[in-house]
């Protein structure tokens, strides 16, 4: 079979598939989810032999340390995912809710009730959790879905999709609503990208080039991320012990993804205070900084940046730091470096909060919390399908009700249009 055959047959049968699924009650969905959870853990070795083999392939390649991290099926990271699929199994099911209703003056009752997008393909890369959180939300939302993961985690793909189709199906859902495309070959992206009559929506996971090749060659609408430029600012008022915590943990805590903090804003008045402490608490985390030139005043022995450091996305223990005079020099520098993913004040100031909280128009604002907050899971949506920067059709962190659309119902006793 060719990589084109694979790929259409693959898409064929979740939309049959899907068909199907979007008929099931929650009842079903949610036994299924359930099921498929406890077959994750108990097949908890098997997946990490298979995993294993790509990460053997991905030491051998002399991939990153941040990227063997991304691919990693550890104990902990298999028990998140079936977590992550019991939490949306809790969830309401979004499916057939009426959102709103109205009665015009003719008579007529008109709604909008929510259904499934259709079938959802996404492309992936490194992180093989992703196969379980697409899944669990995809089937919940009555959706079907193509998954067509990197080919540095393969084998860790296969197992883990492998896991919730036959568990899937021994509870009832039909079993190619989980449909993998299993060819490395790079030619099936682009042939999935073509089958417009097939899969309705694309949502790309991985760093700026898959995403904009994606974006650039799809036939289908795509829902993206390009990538997270992420703001700490730490305002004038903030309590330094607070601002430090919060920075080191969006910094570090896992610097190879997408919600981590790339840039440091603080207020000028507060910078010959804060800077010392903050920067010693990173460089014992092994950060390196890069400062503009108020920073470098106080932290002489930092990297000077440059214009391109405050529009980098590092995905590593690199931080660039700016001192900045105000507020409004804080949202402007954001507005202009940004990309709309996640931006957090650290302030002791209400109304600071407030202008922050309407000023700044990224998909997730926090006040005195960490950046890496900004995930499906952490934010009570059971885990996320991706997080979506373009605000058409969702904005942010992409759970159950931003895989479906609404149609309308409308209800009659017999009006005619005149």
């Amino acid at each position: 079979m060719s990589v084109k055959e694979e790929v259409i047959v693959v898409a064929k049968r979740a939309r049959e598939a899907g068909t199907r699924l979007a008929k099931l009650g929650s009842e079903v969905k949610n036994g299924a989810l359930i099921e498929m959870a406890d077959s994750l853990v108990r097949e908890k070795k098997k997946l990490q032999a298979q995993n294993e083999k790509d990460l053997k392939l991905a030491r051998e390649k002399g991939l990153s340390g941040a990227m063997i991290d991304r691919l990693t099926l550890s104990d902990k990271v298999i028990d998140s995912m079936a977590e992550s699929l019991k939490e949306v199994a809790a969830l309401p099911d979004p499916v057939g809710e009426v959102t709103s209703m109205w009665r015009r003056p003719n008579g007529l009752l008109v709604g909008r009730q929510r259904i499934p997008l259709g079938v959802i393909g996404i492309i992936y890369e490194s992180r093989p959790n992703v196969t379980a959180d697409a899944a669990g939300l995809c089937l919940k939302s009555g959706n079907a879905v193509v998954l067509r993961g990197g080919s540095e985690a393969i084998n860790s793909n296969i197992a883990v999709a492998e896991v919730l189709k036959k568990a899937g199906k021994a509870a009832g859902i039909p079993e190619d609503a989980v449909g993998m495309i299993t060819t490395t070959d790079r030619e099936a992206v682009g042939e999935m990208l073509k089958l417009e009559e097939l899969i309705d929506v694309i949502i790309p996971r991985g760093g700026e080039e898959l995403i904009r090749r994606v974006v650039e060659t799809s036939m289908i609408p795509v829902i993206k991320h390009y990538k997270g430029v992420c703001h700490v600012f730490v305002d004038e008022s903030a309590d330094i012990k607070m601002a430090t915590d919060i920075a080191v943990n969006a910094k570090v805590q896992r610097p190879g993804v997408c919600n981590s903090m790339e840039t440091l804003l603080v207020h000028k008045n507060i910078a010959k205070d804060f800077l010392p402490v903050v920067v010693k608490a990173l460089r014992d985390e092994k950060v390196e900084i890069r400062g503009g030139k108020e920073t470098l005043k106080i932290i002489t022995d930092a990297v000077e940046a440059t214009e391109d450091d405050w529009y980098e996305e590092y995905l590593d223990l690199i931080l660039a730091v700016r001192i900045v005079n105000s507020l409004d020099d804080a949202v402007s520098h954001i507005e202009k470096y940004g990309s709309l993913h996640t931006e957090t004040i650290v302030t002791a100031d209400y109304n600071n909060a407030r202008r922050f909280l309407d000023e700044v128009n990224s998909s997730c604002v926090f006040v005195n919390a960490s950046t890496r907050f900004s995930d499906g899971f952490e934010l009570g949506l059971g885990a996320e399908i991706g997080i979506s920067t373009t605000k058409l059709h969702a904005f942010g962190p992409m759970g159950l009700n931003e895989l479906t659309t609404t149609k309308f119902i409308i209800f009659g006793d017999g009006q005619l249009r005149s």
